[in-house]
């Protein structure tokens, strides 16, 4: 599965958020386009009280605190 991640620098969540998908793809097909929503005007106006936030095939996954769990759902 291929997913988009939207983050910034310096966020807690988001940093939490890359670990656990990390975690997911150890054991599962995972792949993950890392995107700071600070190089982009556009995508920072429509996420940043979101992020992180985790899209796949344009539609809005898991955002927020998102957990081992939320990411294992996805896949399954």
């Amino acid at each position: 599965m291929k997913i988009q991640f939207y983050t910034k620098p310096n966020c807690g969540l988001c940093e939490e958020a890359e670990q656990m998908l990390r975690l997911v793809a150890e054991d599962h097909p995972l792949e993950w386009q890392r995107i700071n929503i600070e190089e982009d005007d556009e995508i920072h106006k429509k996420y940043m009280l979101m992020i992180p936030v985790v899209e796949h095939e344009g539609q809005v996954v898991a955002y927020g605190n998102i957990g081992y769990i939320d990411i294992l759902e996805l896949i399954e």
